[in-house]
């Protein structure tokens, strides 16, 4: 099989941001080779099985030379893998894609380029700060302000300062007094406007609008670091007016979402939405039983069985899924009653044109063993296909009907460890407000990937009463949703941001 390399721009760090050719690029990566500003939540992504490599550069401590990441990605292209080098913002913007090329072009090592979006213009936006306008500024210019210890900037000042337009001055933070003197010095006035803007589009999204004469003070006032960009220009004075990702609702904070890998979260969707920063990871992983007699036994037989319940999301799917590979007719299912443990795993029977007939006020198991007993008899036989660590009190109230119950295992639930972010590190650095917990093994998963760490300082937010007794035997802060859906973990989300501010 050839190999092939994808450059691949990540934009400035908003998952949002990234391009619809990128994502899919990146979901069928081998191999991906990743730099220091790309988006956490863009990592998280990244497929389970590819191999991951961080070359990512931050001043004064490089992970590898770019001489070394070239051979790097012509080596990998040529083993036979789809190679996919990942670069904040966009590769050809001071990106040095166009280095990685030259060397791939002298491997003979094929390739593509999937353009981003770049900081130069989407950081500005998500500040209120449109890098041009009719009446102030017809032209943009992006400057790198990157230079070696000890030298001066090599920028002509004179010649830029003519054009009269909008500067925008990427990896800057370290050379900005140099800067605005030497804007100042090729006789820009010092009263022109200016901006410093750090971490953008991100959940700790900060910037100093001042003046080019003021801005370096006012940025170390604010203790302004890297990464962040520097802004020079009239549009600068629209920040406060345009002013718009500061104002939704969850602006500012960082949640962490577990799921079980291949389960596309709703609630990330619905945070995202609501203007938090969201790092979705798969804490656990489904995995479909193989060579399952007693399901296959099951299937040819359903003629025998009277209610058919479903306990999450994930076994409505591993079942239809089964269904269709055993080539069993989905009306052989028509005389069944169908229960569902809650709404989300009613949704999931609903997008295959089934509706629930039992479903449960309360949304945990031995609720619906409960619900079961309830209106089932001595004559009914329960098909219960599920998780094979299923809840034990479902069956033991769903038995008091006297009904004869077959609990068959369909799938298993794997524990996962992220391989590109450290959630232990994430969370004794106060990056993460919030941890919602959707299952009692996704507090498990999460535990097991965070390792010895001051569990009193995660906020977990979880959907019922069995994942908040999960999550308080480690001391964590918890807060339970009113109702055991994904659209009521929101809301207490949203209600706590707001309390909280």
């Amino acid at each position: 099989m050839a190999g092939k390399v994808w450059l691949v721009g990540a934009g400035p760090s908003d998952i949002g941001l990234m391009t619809v050719k990128g994502k899919e690029v990146l979901e069928n990566a081998q191999v991906v080779v990743y730099d220091a500003l790309v988006g956490k939540g863009i990592l998280s992504t990244i497929p389970e099985n590819a191999e991951t490599i961080n070359v990512g550069k931050r001043s004064g401590n490089h992970t590898m030379k770019q001489e070394e990441i070239s051979k790097l990605l012509a080596e990998k292209a040529l083993e036979g893998k789809h190679v996919v080098r990942l670069k904040g913002g966009d590769p050809f913007l001071f990106g040095r894609g166009g280095e990685e090329i030259e060397a791939l072009l002298e491997a003979g090592v094929t390739y593509e380029v999937v353009p981003g979006v770049t900081s130069a213009i989407s950081v500005p936006a998500y500040n209120g700060i449109p890098v041009t306008h009719r009446e102030y500024s017809s032209s943009l210019h992006i400057i790198t302000a990157h230079k070696k210890k000890n030298e001066p900037l090599d920028i002509d000042f004179l010649s830029l300062v003519k054009l009269k337009g909008t500067y925008v001055f990427l990896m800057g933070v370290s050379a900005l007094e140099d800067i605005c003197n030497g804007l100042m010095e090729a006789g820009m006035a010092g009263e022109t406007e200016a901006a410093i803007l750090e971490q953008g589009t991100t959940a700790r999204q900060r910037k100093v609008i001042a003046t080019v004469a003021t801005l370096k003070r006012e940025a170390e006032n604010a203790c302004i670091q890297s990464p962040a960009i520097i802004v020079v220009g009239k549009v600068c004075g629209f920040s406060e007016k345009f002013s718009w990702y500061e104002k939704v609702e969850l602006f500012g904070k960082r949640i962490l979402v577990t799921r079980p890998r291949k389960l596309i979260s709703k609630m990330a969707e619905s945070l995202r939405e609501k203007g938090a920063e969201v790092l979705e990871v798969p804490a656990v992983s489904i995995v479909p039983i193989k060579e399952n007699k007693k399901l296959k036994e099951s299937l040819k037989n359903l003629s025998n069985y009277t209610v058919l319940a479903f306990t999450s999301p994930s076994g409505v799917q591993v079942f239809f899924d089964k269904l269709k590979e055993e080539k069993t007719d989905i009306r052989k299912l028509a005389h069944l009653k169908i229960a569902a443990i809650g709404k989300g795993t009613g949704k999931e029977l609903e997008e295959r044109g089934i509706l629930v007939d039992y479903m449960p006020e309360e949304y945990e198991g031995k609720a619906l063993g409960k619900l079961l007993a309830q209106v089932c008899t001595g004559k009914d036989t329960i098909f219960l296909p599920r998780a094979k660590e299923g809840n034990r009190e479902l069956v033991e109230e769903a038995v008091k009907s006297g009904a004869l119950i077959h609990d068959i295992p369909i799938y298993r639930t794997v524990y996962e460890k992220s391989t590109v972010i450290s959630i232990g590190q994430e969370i004794q650095e106060g990056n993460i407000d919030y941890v919602a917990f959707t299952s009692a093994s996704t507090v498990k998963s999460f535990v097991e990937m965070a390792g010895q760490i001051p569990y009193e300082k995660v906020k977990g937010v979880c959907i019922g009463k069995k994942t908040a007794e999960a999550a308080k035997q480690y001391g964590m802060e918890i807060f339970v949703s009113q109702e055991a859906t994904i659209d009521s973990m929101v809301e207490k989300i949203v209600e706590l941001s707001k309390n909280r501010e």
